[in-house]
């Protein structure tokens, strides 16, 4: 009945309602997570020195032009040892962590850390993007938002570089998927947005929060997420500036 109704209000959970009670606030554009870990420090001081606003600016970023950009950790799978601690200490100086706390950081579970994210970030803020970036890229805010302003007319939006790639059955191979055989003969996944960064409409958000324990996840998180909105009526942007890897004039991100 819950998703029923979401279905007719655009995937609003009923959640969001009653937190945001009659308060009214200027609506965000964006709330950016980089995915980060334990032992990235280095990653993210160089994201803070390059492209991410720190202290009183990080919040100016917010209240001038509705951008939100935190980092997205869980926690140590020993609670309370010296990684969370680490995390906690660099947190108390830079006030720039999402820390999930109902996740164990762990190879193999980066699909339910973006999960977790997004379910996070639409339950705590009311913004028109929700943006998923690795912690190796260094990211062009202007123009990320200039993007994402074009799309704001589309209800049910998913940005990023779109791929295809092949699907790997063999357990030796570093990107073995378990579940090749439902991909076809061809062994190729459905269209997809690279994992470096994409973006996803809050509707979507939504509904990522309100199915979260019957969305199926493959073996990258880039998959899963493409895989989610497939049967739904999402429009696929195909943005060449989301594309980290090569070289298109203006655009939003490049490796570090």
């Amino acid at each position: 009945m819950e998703l029923g109704k979401a279905r007719q209000e655009g995937f609003v959970s009923k959640h969001l309602s009653e937190i945001s009670g009659t308060h009214t606030k200027k609506k965000l554009l964006a709330v950016i997570g980089i995915i980060t870990r334990f032992g990235h420090k280095n990653n993210r001081d160089a994201i803070r020195k390059a492209w991410m606003p720190s202290g009183e600016a990080l919040k100016k970023l917010e209240d001038q032009r509705g951008i939100i950009i935190q980092f997205v950790i869980g926690r140590s799978a020993n609670r309370g040892d010296s990684l969370d601690r680490d995390i906690y200490n660099e947190n108390r100086l830079t006030n720039d962590f999402i820390i999930l706390n109902d996740h164990v950081e762990a190879s193999g579970e980066q699909t339910r850390k973006t999960k977790l994210f997004f379910i996070h970030a639409v339950d705590h803020w009311d913004a028109e993007f929700f943006v998923k970036v690795n912690d190796d890229l260094y990211v062009n805010i202007d123009v990320l938002g200039a993007v994402l302003t074009t799309h704001l007319d589309k209800p049910r939006v998913y940005i990023g570089c779109m791929k295809a790639g092949e699907v790997f059955s063999q357990q030796t191979d570093k990107w073995y998927e378990p579940d090749w055989w439902k991909f076809g003969d061809g062994k190729s996944y459905f269209r997809h947005a690279s994992g470096e960064i994409y973006a996803i409409s809050q509707s979507l958000a939504h509904f990522i929060s309100i199915n979260r324990s019957i969305l199926r996840s493959y073996a990258h998180d880039d998959v899963s997420t493409g895989s989610w909105f497939i049967g739904l009526d999402v429009k696929h942007v195909d943005e060449g500036k989301f594309c980290c890897s090569s070289w298109v004039t203006g655009a939003i991100c490049a490796a570090a």
